[in-house]
């Protein structure tokens, strides 16, 4: 039995589904911390769970153990547990970031009042530019001004989570509620400047620095490119992101628009293009992979948080347009997103949206490019429409 300990906020699909089994091949008893009762007994009471690994056609099949689960309510339990672990991570969401806080804060206050406190590294997972920052400022909201000191024991390490796992359908968790059905990709890229004291062990962790490259890779070409699939999915009236990146004409303007992310990337921080077309075309790909039937409506859901100017879509744009580069492709993507209709949000004012949400003023030339693009979507909402 190791006596190595983790604590996993947050036991959802990638709690479960990637950290919480990197923490275990690792060597770590792992408790997760959750509010979902069933979620917390069956845990509990079977102290393991199954992942499904998909390939294609195929999978594996791998059991995690040696877990538990906190109760998310219960910030006394939350608290020993922190001040127990030897590493932690979250993947709560971003919008839920906000009510562990205090919790965090519990619990940092309970370990450092011990003299011979050790560091404590919290790997944030979460799509969230500035995600350190906005959890440590965060956390430091709850804690006394001669309590603020224990943060510099703190380390908030950004994390670039690439694994993909979509929504669990009763399907894919067959005999087992707590299975969770993902894709094989397992690598975890980190900051490594933002740990603290000695950097754990973790299989397939990979740390780099400075970091904020890879944060915004993962945000400007994956998550773009997986938010832009659905958009245009959502025009053809798809239910699955495989059966819309498969549609040709699809396919091109994803293609594109991450193409020229990816060079836009390549010459704010100095990369080689033919690294990231290479990533482009492996996302592409995996995009494709029917055995995950992640839907249109999952991936493209959110716009409120998806259309903000530090986010997938106008982010990309805004650094394309600081370049000097053609924000064609990028104009298109964010009028696709106008018209997702599985956001309430889409049925707002175009240009209202636009200006309140994606932060962009009437006088942008990008403000006008999307509203000739968004008249063009409305005539013949379809992606051909884009070309």
């Amino acid at each position: 039995m190791s006596n190595k300990k983790a604590v996993m906020y947050g036991a959802g699909n990638i709690g479960r589904g990637f950290i919480g089994q990197l923490f275990n091949r690792s060597g770590f008893d792992t408790a997760f911390i959750d509010v979902n009762p069933a979620v917390i007994e069956q845990l509990n009471t079977e102290k393991q769970y199954p992942i499904r690994i998909l390939h294609g056609d195929t999978y594996d099949e791998v059991i995690v153990d040696r877990v538990s689960c906190v109760d998310g309510r219960d910030n006394s339990a939350i608290a020993k547990a922190i001040a127990e672990a030897d590493v932690m991570a979250t993947a709560v969401g971003v919008n839920i970031l906000k009510f562990i806080m205090k919790p965090l804060a519990e619990g940092i206050r309970l370990r450092f009042s011990a003299p011979d406190a050790k560091p404590l590294n919290i790997i944030i997972c979460e799509n969230l530019i500035g995600a350190d920052t906005y959890l440590k400022e965060g956390v430091a909201q709850y804690l006394e001004e001669d309590e603020k000191a224990y943060l510099d024991q703190v380390g908030f390490v950004e994390a670039s989570i690439g694994r993909m796992v979509p929504i669990q359908t009763p399907e894919m968790q067959g005999d087992n509620p707590l299975r969770v059905c993902v894709e094989s990709y397992d690598q975890l890229p980190v900051d490594k400047a933002a740990f603290r004291g000695e950097m754990p062990e973790i299989v397939n962790m990979l740390p780099f620095s400075p970091f904020e490259f890879f944060i915004k890779r993962k945000l400007f070409l994956h998550n773009m490119g997986h938010a832009l699939t659905a958009y245009l999915g959502c025009l053809k009236g798809y239910t699955y992101i495989y059966e819309a990146i498969e549609n040709e004409t699809i396919k091109k303007l994803v293609k594109e628009t991450m193409d020229q992310s990816a060079k836009a990337l390549s010459t704010e921080y100095n990369v080689p293009i033919e690294e990231l077309i290479d990533h482009v075309d492996d996302l592409i790909f995996h995009f494709g992979n029917r055995q995950l039937k992640d839907t249109v409506q999952r991936v493209g859901n959110d716009l409120n948080r998806k259309l903000n100017p530090n986010d997938r879509l106008v982010g990309p744009l805004l650094l394309e347009e600081s370049l000097g580069m053609d924000i064609t492709p990028a104009c298109k993507a964010v009028a696709a997103a106008l018209h997702f209709t599985h956001d309430e949000l889409s049925q707002k004012d175009h240009g209202e949206l636009l200006r309140e949400v994606a932060g962009l003023k009437e006088s942008d030339r990008a403000y006008q490019m999307i509203l000739d693009f968004d008249k063009k979507l409305n005539a013949n909402p379809n992606p051909e429409a884009l070309l």
